[in-house]
C-alpha cells in the first residue's frame, strides 16, 4: 500500500487536520504498545497488524505535521547511512555517543 492509498483513506474521514496531530501521537503511542505486547508474546499475525498499523497511523501524522513521511525517512537514512559506531547487545551506539568509560572491546565495531 502506498502512502498516497493511505492518506485518501484517512482524507475520507476527515483525519488529515493538522489540529488532530496530537490525538494521532497518542494512536501512534497505543500501536507501538500493541506492537510490543505482540513481540513479548511471539505472535507473528500481531506483529504485522502493528507494524502496519504503526506505518499507517505515522504516514498520517506526518501528513498532519506538514511532512511528506518518504522525504522524511529518505532524510534519516541519508543522515545515519555512514554512520560509525559498535553494535552493543543489539543496539547500535554512534561514535559520538560512546561513553569514554564503558568497555566495548567484545563489540563489533562499525566503520
Amino acid at each position: 500500500m502506498k502512502d498516497k492509498e493511505i492518506l485518501k483513506w484517512a482524507d475520507e474521514r476527515g483525519l488529515l487536520n493538522p489540529e488532530f496531530a496530537p490525538k494521532q501521537f497518542t494512536k501512534l503511542l497505543e500501536e507501538v504498545t500493541e506492537l510490543s505486547v505482540a513481540m513479548v508474546d511471539n505472535n507473528k499475525e500481531d506483529i504485522i497488524d502493528a507494524l502496519g498499523d504503526c506505518t499507517i497511523v505515522l504516514t498520517i501524522l506526518a501528513n498532519q505535521l506538514g511532512y511528506d513521511l518518504d522525504r522524511c525517512v529518505y532524510e534519516a537514512f541519508n543522515t545515519i547511512k555512514n554512520r560509525k559506531g559498535v553494535l552493543k547487545d543489539g543496539s547500535f551506539i554512534k561514535e559520538e555517543d560512546l561513553d569514554p568509560k564503558e568497555d566495548y572491546t567484545n563489540c563489533k565495531t562499525i566503520k
